[in-house]
């Protein structure tokens, strides 16, 4: 192993030791640089390092503070692997979505606060609304889809299952957009997941919320594997 990584294992030690805890200010460069027994270009290395793993956070003019490390700002670099490994493809990124989604939609189910199930109905009614007009704008209508599933999943009661969740889109966000366009029926049969899914929430039941939030995502998987482009996008 070398100084740098050494160093950051360090750091992380300290923080898991709760030598240095969320919020808190780094000690100056010289004096940590003391403590850690290592050369200060060794320390510099090491900080930016770390603040690329989010897990430190430079506040220009006031120093280098730790992040509040919370599961969802340590999970984000997520989305980029699923859309920089296209070896795997998208098919096993919804995957794993629909093994996850599934569950913690059913948490949510008796979690989801009644002003959230409102919230969510009039996500599932603008969407709907503009899948109605003459022309669809796919991209909004997949904002919306991202904001309907991100405010179920933030309810399941788990921070890590909500951020693994949200940070896992990043290669589905161009499938779901290219399902709609080439699939005239794609639009109308999500909404009417979405709403399954949503009734089944509105009823405070996790086995039905669970079944529907799966069949969704299969839905889409489904779509995807039989499409020729998505078979030669998943092996160039």
């Amino acid at each position: 192993m070398g100084v740098i990584e050494s160093a950051i294992d360090t750091i992380k030690q300290m923080i898991v030791d709760g030598e240095l805890r969320p919020g808190q200010k780094l000690p100056i460069e010289k004096e940590l640089a003391d403590q850690l027994g290592i050369a200060r270009n060794t320390l510099r290395e090491a900080v930016r390092a770390l603040i690329a793993m989010r897990v430190l956070q430079t506040r220009q003019g006031d120093g280098t503070y730790v992040t509040s490390l919370s599961p969802a700002l340590l999970l984000d670099g997520m989305s980029f692997v699923a859309d920089i490994h296209q070896h795997a493809g998208a098919g096993e990124f919804l995957h794993v979505r629909r093994i996850l989604e599934a569950e913690a939609t059913a948490l949510a189910a008796v979690r989801i606060p009644d002003d959230d199930l409102v919230a969510l109905g009039n996500l599932l009614e603008e969407a709907e609304r503009l899948a109605s007009g003459p022309e669809i704008d796919h991209g909004k209508l997949v904002a919306l889809d991202q904001d309907f599933h991100a405010l179920i999943t933030s309810h399941c009661g788990n921070a890590v299952l909500a951020a693994v969740i949200q940070n896992m889109s990043g290669r589905t966000v161009r499938a779901r957009i290219w399902r709609g366009m080439t699939d005239p029926e794609a639009v109308q049969r999500t909404l009417g997941e979405h709403r399954a899914v949503y009734l089944a929430l509105l009823a405070r039941d996790p086995e039905r919320a669970r079944i529907h939030a799966a069949m969704h995502v299969l839905g889409v998987e489904e779509s995807l594997a039989g499409s020729r482009d998505f078979r030669e996008d998943n092996h160039e």
